[in-house]
């Protein structure tokens, strides 16, 4: 067992010595938050693990916008059934201790519906699942890391929120990539992020500086698909809570300045084989040694870049990330170790792999992984092959294909996707579809500061 997971036995045992006496219970949103509920220790030993008794939500908790505002559109749920329950089955392979809450232990869900039991198709971890599910029915496990990033502010959340999230002081007033003495600066509040998530069995590998000021990047240990995802939610939710007790805030806003480079959650993928103990990846005697099923892989995310883009970038904002030469790519194409291209080459042998840097750090990490799967298998079915490997700087090859610039044209292309429709199936493509629409038509329903600051006077 992974240092810092429980298992029940253990759970007993610190719940019987007081030393556990909260359990959070929860499961991602479609914006990969977790939401659930705190239950009292001895109540989840002896009423939920013994007593069989379930933990319900309401199913509105999977059709709401970022606001939690519940929307129309969706079949799964609306106010004609009513928003009824669904019901919480805790994975008890995810349960572990949280070491920055007091006496509180953190387990995952995986939902059913109240009155059949059957697995609610619609749901994030569930979305993941199943295409976890194909790949092992092609022999396949699918690896993953994720490298994500985020910017710290001095200022607290609730200060954040009294300037509207305008003029915040960032944590940093340089440039920090890479750098030992500012970091050193921000180490009170890092350490406790890289040391907490290690210690609730998320192996954490570093953390460094970032291009931004008051950016920071901490990186988990490659593994396989599920798990990444759901070890990226809990860290996710983990820094902005040791943030708040600090009396910071953190934002992990694809673009949240445009002065500032946008923070990005990189995807590091490989396919192994049916066990996970053998990546399929390296081929000595392949072009470049990869392998078929490496060339399908790519090939597949390549050529689903423009379709599935919007399960890479869920949000108006995320498209601001996407900016010539700011360390976001634009361009939909492949390089050895070259930051330009949208996907980029790494490591040799059982390490071999590839990143992609299309998604931004506001991304919903199961269904970027689903999507990054369902594209890498319809690249290895399709026997896909791949373009030349891109040199040079891709920002400024206007002939390769591109990130769609706006959410709107990702709506479209999705939409129209015949590979997302048969990856994903009718009813869930028609509710992330659904949710990606209510999203354009929020925005079309506000009035910005730049369109006051621009039209006010002069129009």
């Amino acid at each position: 067992m992974t240092t810092g997971m429980l298992d029940v036995a253990e759970l007993r045992d610190l719940v019987g010595k007081g030393e556990i006496d909260t359990v959070v219970v929860c499961f991602p949103d479609l914006q990969g938050r977790l939401v659930g509920k705190r239950v009292m220790g001895n109540y989840f030993v002896k009423e939920i693990l013994d007593g069989g008794k379930d933990v319900e939500a309401c199913n509105y908790l999977i059709a709401l916008d970022v606001d939690m505002t519940p929307l129309p559109g969706y079949e799964f749920a609306n106010w004609e059934q009513g928003y009824g329950d669904v019901t919480c089955v805790p994975d008890l392979t995810t349960l572990r201790r949280i070491p920055w809450l007091e006496a509180t232990a953190l387990v995952l869900c995986d939902l059913r519906d109240h009155q059949t039991g059957e697995p609610v198709e619609v749901s994030p971890r569930q979305i993941l699942r199943r295409q976890i599910e194909r790949a092992a029915a092609a022999g396949y496990t699918i690896k993953v890391g994720a490298e994500l990033e985020f910017f710290l502010f001095e200022d607290s959340y609730r200060d954040a929120a009294a300037l509207n999230y305008r003029d915040l002081t960032p944590h940093s007033d340089v440039i920090q990539d890479y750098h030992v003495f500012q970091t050193t600066r921000d180490e009170y509040l890092i350490r406790q992020i890289r040391n907490g998530i290690d210690a609730a069995g998320i192996p954490v590998e570093f953390s460094k500086g970032e291009a931004g000021r008051g950016q920071h990047e901490i990186n988990l240990v490659y593994t396989d698909a599920l798990e990444m995802a759901d070890r990226h939610a809990i860290y996710k939710n983990a820094a902005k809570e040791i943030a708040a007790l600090n009396g910071r805030s953190l934002t992990f806003m694809a673009k949240y300045s445009m002065e500032e480079v946008g923070s990005s959650c990189h995807i590091h993928s490989s396919v192994w084989d049916a066990n996970g103990e053998r990546s399929l990846m390296s081929d000595d005697d392949g072009p470049e040694h990869m392998s078929d099923v490496f060339r399908g892989w790519l090939g597949g995310l390549i050529s689903m870049g423009r379709e599935f883009s919007w399960m890479f970038a869920h949000y108006v904002n995320s498209f601001k990330r996407y900016q010539p030469e700011s360390w976001a790519p634009t361009a939909l194409a492949w390089g050895h170790d070259n930051r330009t291209c949208g996907y980029r080459l790494v490591g040799h042998g059982q390490g071999y792999r590839v990143e992609s840097r299309i998604p931004g750090a506001d991304v919903n990490p199961y269904l970027a992984f689903a999507a990054t799967i369902a594209a890498g298998l319809h690249g290895i079915e399709a026997g896909l092959d791949l373009p030349p490997a891109f040199s040079g700087n891709a920002y400024d090859a206007p002939d390769l294909p591109h990130v769609p610039s706006t959410l709107i044209e990702a709506i479209d292309l999705f939409e129209s996707s015949a590979v997302a429709r048969d990856a994903f199936g009718p009813a869930v493509h028609h509710h992330l579809l659904n949710t990606a629409k209510q999203e354009w038509a929020t925005f079309n329903r506000a009035v910005t500061d730049w369109e006051r600051r621009r039209n006010f006077e002069q129009i």
